[in-house]
């Protein structure tokens, strides 16, 4: 690999896939290999690792980590809900399907293209780059309205109607082409001292806007049933989410596949037939230690859950 990636909850997500030798595992979001990596190591050369994600750069950095790791590989360029479809349409059956949500480091590193508000860089946030939506139409071309509703829904932002107001009141002077000036819109909204409470003042915007450029929140809803589907009979499925819009939607949909009869509690017997799918292999999220978050403060907000299927189909 050219680079460091240092992956999130790394050994807790080993500890709960428990990945053996000649397993086929699925890493529905590639981006710097990290976790890839060590679940290659344990499958071995009679493994199977199949790599999914929708950045050409994590195209690159998987070609580079085959040659690096002793099992057989597959790179699926493509959103993950769409290539867990195509997978289960080949009838393919998993031992291991994971997800690491959100954006990559190496995303919010290259500068370029526009993920972090540390760095002056084009309004771009695209994990695909060559889709046509950017963070730049939907800030000068989305009505106040439909902007302030996106950073209220997507990024839990309190201040949401007056930034989306700000960002109108900029734009009219010109349009907005650059993060800097995004965020210089945002500080003219947001009161003084809410700008010293918890983090940034343009972080929960920030996420807003690329969960809306990158249909985020749709692709797990549509991801979520498919990763489920394609797993084999005792296979394992683990999700890292790093904001409660992505672990409610894991919690919600684990925790419905794990539950069993739905019979009012008056019913006698039970007369539903229902019988879990799932067992949960973590009753409550997992959080990164205090030592890893001191090494690698990115890891702050993420949370680990786990389940394994206990047989086919709801």
């Amino acid at each position: 690999m050219t680079q460091v990636h240092v992956p999130v909850l790394a050994g807790e997500l080993i500890a709960v896939l428990d990945p053996q030798p000649g397993e086929l595992a699925i890493d529905c979001t590639a981006g710097g290999g990290g976790h890839a990596r060590l679940i290659a190591d344990r499958i071995g050369p009679d493994g199977m690792l199949i790599g999914i994600d929708r950045d050409p750069l994590a195209e690159e950095r998987f070609a580079e980590l085959a040659g690096e790791i002793p099992c057989q590989t597959r790179f699926v360029r493509d959103d993950f809900a769409t290539a867990l479809k195509l997978l289960r349409d080949e009838q393919i059956h998993a031992d291991l399907v994971y997800m690491d949500l959100g954006m990559s480091s190496m995303q919010v590193d290259t500068w370029a293209r526009g993920f972090s508000y540390a760095y002056d860089a084009p309004l771009d946030m695209r994990m695909d780059p060559d889709q046509d939506l950017r963070a730049q139409e939907i800030v000068n071309e989305w009505d106040e309205r439909r902007l302030g509703g996106v950073l209220r829904e997507y990024g839990e932002e309190r201040f949401a109607h007056q930034i989306a107001r700000a960002i109108v009141r900029a734009r009219k002077r010109g349009p907005l082409s650059s993060t800097h000036e995004l965020v210089d819109a945002i500080k003219a909204a947001v009161p003084v001292p809410a700008q010293f409470g918890s983090g940034h003042p343009a972080r929960r915007t920030f996420q807003a806007l690329r969960i809306a450029v990158n249909d985020e929140l749709a692709q797990l809803d549509a991801g979520l049933p498919h990763a489920w589907e394609l797993l084999a009979p005792r296979g394992r499925f683990a999700a890292i989410s790093f904001h409660s819009l992505e672990d409610r939607r894991v919690k919600r949909c684990l925790a419905a596949r794990a539950r069993g009869c739905v019979c009012p509690p008056e019913f006698p017997i039970c007369v539903c037939g229902r019988v879990p799918e799932a067992e949960l292999l973590t009753r409550r999220a997992i959080a990164p230690s205090p030592g890893e978050v001191a090494a690698n403060p990115r890891a702050r907000s993420a949370h680990l859950r786990a389940a394994r299927k206990l047989k086919e189909g709801a």
